[in-house]
């Protein structure tokens, strides 16, 4: 090969390459729709970070204008164009985008609600909608506003005394939202002054004593929404105290959670379940000779608990089995390593207030008595962990249900875990319930009994959830309910209650269960119960396709038309 001397010499030069960027010189290709996806949730995230403070104008307005830009570039993608995946993809981004925006129309309405409340709020917002901008403060001017703040709140509470509202009065969840929402603000300021104390002597010359002054007015006043006009005890930790949301919204979160059904049709496939429960547990009691007095062999099953100590050893020789009967039967793919990594943990006693059953996943929390309870609590804990309610339910949690769920979603179209529904979540898990009871998983009229537990108590989940939603039943009502319809003790029936309401969970999280279970079922009577499909190639698909609604899986399994905004017609129940 001739060196560029050499060549150059003989009188000629090699050709002149063009520098390897000049031939990359396009235009960037265009998003994906994972990519779309995964954009999607981290703008939602990066202004939801920006703006972590409540009350704020600037905030909804920033949100108006992504929801906007977002809309026009999702009406910009040929959708005609994408595969199945791509057009599942974007059906679940456009109903998220709607979902958020009804989100953000509540937040303003609660806020709107809570106004008169915490009038002094609108300066102090402001100071932290100027730190959005990246601008600081004037320290003099920052100090006059917190004083003026400090001196509108003792004014309030002159003016609000407790016991004078009358038919005024507000309601103690109303309360205890406002009072939270105060407590939101004390910090986001706290955060915004400590940006500034020590490091800028001006700032802290002036802002000092009336922050300090500032931040022990708004603790005493959310004290004083909470506990002197909600009438809300701080020490009071039995107390169940929700909100429900009414109709209106019920019916929205069913659009979102694309259930074609109103809160009155869900009430009634739970009754109707409800009642094939009570004739099964009669039959099963009946099989242990107790003349189908279900209550009676519940109370039977329920002493058949093991020692304490013992419930980690229980659990997993329980999901070893129902892993047996599973693979025997060639039901679903099992990798060895999800079989593996699965781990326990011991729930604390300030959890099992909230969940006085196990919960799972990878990790399985184990609901069991600790030294420092009282007998009744020990007892009740014991008893509502039996053999037989666990053996329904280890399989619930772990495999096939939660923990193989959750680690095929991390592995499978991951772009779509920002649209993750308890419709799929939970319905998934409970759909194993109904399936493995119709494959005989049973083996004496104990574990029935177990099941049927479980299975009422999903029915009853429905009736009570949206009951109180609507307004109809007090949350103590829903406790009776759950006591006498399904049979639960009484304390772990209020940490039912206590965990749906109250608990951070969404209002359809309950109705999520057996309605989900439903769904799946009749898609595994559609696709394989017609020949269509095997029961393994069926359950490994669902799991692929991520923890989103179970009628966009339906959509994704068959070959019907598809839009951008899907319309939800699937009578799933009929």
């Amino acid at each position: 090969m001739l060196t560029l001397a050499c060549s150059l010499f003989l009188g000629f030069a090699p050709p002149v390459l063009a520098p390897a960027w000049v031939a990359q010189s396009h235009a960037p290709r265009p998003a994906t729709t994972a990519e779309l996806c995964i954009q999607w949730g981290e703008d939602l995230g990066a202004l939801d970070r920006l703006f972590d403070f409540p009350l704020s104008e600037a905030r909804w307005q920033a949100f108006e204008g992504l929801f906007d830009a977002w809309q026009a570039k999702l009406e910009a993608v040929d959708f005609a164009s994408l595969d199945r995946t791509g057009q599942i993809d974007l059906i679940l981004l456009q109903d998220d985008l709607e979902h958020e925006r009804d989100q953000l129309a509540t937040e303003r309405g609660h806020a709107d609600e809570d106004g008169k409340y915490l009038d002094f709020a609108e300066p102090l917002v402001a100071l932290l909608e100027d730190r959005t901008l990246r601008n600081l403060p004037d320290p003099e001017l920052a100090a006059q506003i917190l004083q003026a703040a400090t001196d509108r709140l003792g004014e309030w509470r002159e003016e609000h005394p407790a016991g004078k509202e009358g038919a005024e009065a507000p309601s103690p969840s109303q309360m205890r939202r406002a009072a939270r929402t105060c407590g939101r603000l004390r910090r986001a300021l706290r955060e915004w002054y400590d940006f500034g104390a020590e490091y800028d002597p001006l700032f802290t010359f002036w802002c000092k004593a009336p922050w300090k002054g500032l931040d022990g007015a708004l603790e005493k006043h959310a004290t004083y929404l909470e506990k002197d006009l909600g009438g809300i005890d701080p020490k009071d930790e039995d107390r169940l105290l929700g909100e429900p949301i009414g109709r209106e919204r019920l019916m929205a979160e069913l659009r979102h959670e694309r259930i074609a059904y109103t809160p009155e049709e869900l009430i009634a496939i739970a009754e109707r379940e409800f009642a094939w429960c009570d004739a099964a547990r009669a039959k099963a009691a009946t099989a242990m000779g107790l003349d189908g007095d279900w209550r009676a062999a519940q109370e039977q099953v329920r002493a058949l608990h093991v020692a304490p100590g013992q419930q980690p050893v229980l659990i997993r020789d329980l999901a070893d089995e129902a892993v047996r009967f599973l693979e025997e039967r060639d039901l679903v793919t099992i990798p060895d390593q999800a079989k593996q990594v699965w781990r326990m943990e011991m729930m604390s006693p300030e959890r099992q207030r909230f969940s006085p059953y196990f919960t799972g996943g990878e990790v399985i929390s184990i609901s069991y008595p600790t030294t420092e309870m009282d007998q009744a609590s020990k007892m009740q804990s014991m008893r509502g962990n039996n053999r037989h309610f666990s053996r329904a339910t280890v399989h619930h949690e772990l495999i096939p249900g939660h923990h193989l769920q959750g680690y095929m979603a991390s592995r499978w179209n991951t772009q779509r875990s920002r649209f993750r529904t308890p419709f799929l979540v939970e319905g998934w898990a409970l759909y194993w319930e109904l399936r493995l009871w119709d494959l005989g998983f049973q083996q004496s009229p104990e574990d029935e009994i177990g099941m049927l537990f479980w299975r009422s108590h999903r029915c009853a989940r429905i009736l009570f959830s949206l009951n109180y939603q609507l307004g109809n039943w007090t949350a103590e009502q829903c406790v009776d309910f759950l006591v006498e319809r399904v049979g639960h003790d009484r304390r772990n029936a209020t940490a039912e209650v206590r965990r749906s309401i109250q608990g951070g969970y969404g209002p359809l999280y309950q109705v999520a269960y057996m309605i989900g279970g439903m769904q799946l079922m009749e898609l595994q009577r559609e696709l394989v119960g017609t020949g269509l499909w095997t029961d393994k190639n069926f359950h490994d698909t669902v799991l692929q396709q991520g923890s989103i609604p179970v009628d966009l899986i339906r959509d994704a399994l068959t070959e019907g038309p598809l839009q951008l905004r899907q319309p939800v017609t699937w009578r799933f129940a009929e």
